[in-house]
């Protein structure tokens, strides 16, 4: 057996196929829409069909239900991450961090159902947390740096706190007062202003 030499561990990952990638994107935004009606237990059946593919399709790149609950949840934190430079380049700093924060606020409400997968023990979601702070934070961050630097805020807010106020505020929506954590969190801009330079 000849040496692979020492570059063969750097090797880059293959790519997936443009179809394989279509199929893998149809299984998660339906899978999101069948999780956000009906639960992360919904038939796995119900998403292959929304999706427009078989079953084994569906198996084929998510085993588990687990796989595919992770994700989703990952499929979704990037979306919502990646919105942040967008509104940055299309907005004013403090419009653009109002924007996103309401879109972190959507992304949170939009998740409480998968909150119990979430703290189930699968060692599945072990990597969930931190994947979660590492896309939000240097997102938020930057949003807060442009509209400190703007004057259009104070320049002492931790993004961290600031996730975990919204993430709070979001997590107790009365479903009986829809909208409400959206308008919470509209004055918890609001209260950012205070002392701007």
């Amino acid at each position: 057996m000849t040496d692979p030499g020492p570059d063969a561990a750097q090797a880059p990952p293959r790519r997936v196929r443009a179809d394989a990638r279509r199929n893998i994107d149809a299984v998660l935004e339906a899978a999101k829409a069948v999780f956000a009606a009906h639960g992360v237990d919904a038939p796995v059946r119900e998403i292959a069909a929304k999706a427009g593919v078989g079953v084994g399709t569906l198996y084929r790149h998510f085993p588990q239900r687990a796989d595919l609950v992770a994700a989703v949840f990952r499929h979704e934190v990037d979306a919502c991450a990646d919105a942040a430079p967008v509104f940055a380049a299309e907005h004013d700093p403090d419009e653009a961090l109002s924007l996103w924060l309401q879109r972190f606020t959507g992304f949170i409400a939009t998740k409480r159902g998968l909150a119990s997968a979430l703290h189930s023990g699968d060692p599945t979601f072990d990597s969930l947390p931190q994947y979660f702070e590492s896309r939000f934070l240097p997102a938020l961050d930057a949003l807060l740096d442009a509209a400190a630097a703007a004057g259009a805020i104070r320049a002492d807010v931790d993004a961290r706190e600031l996730l975990n106020a919204i993430s709070g505020l979001s997590m107790s929506e009365d479903p009986e007062r829809p909208g409400q954590s959206a308008r919470m969190v509209a004055l918890l801009v609001d209260g950012l202003r205070h002392r701007a330079r």
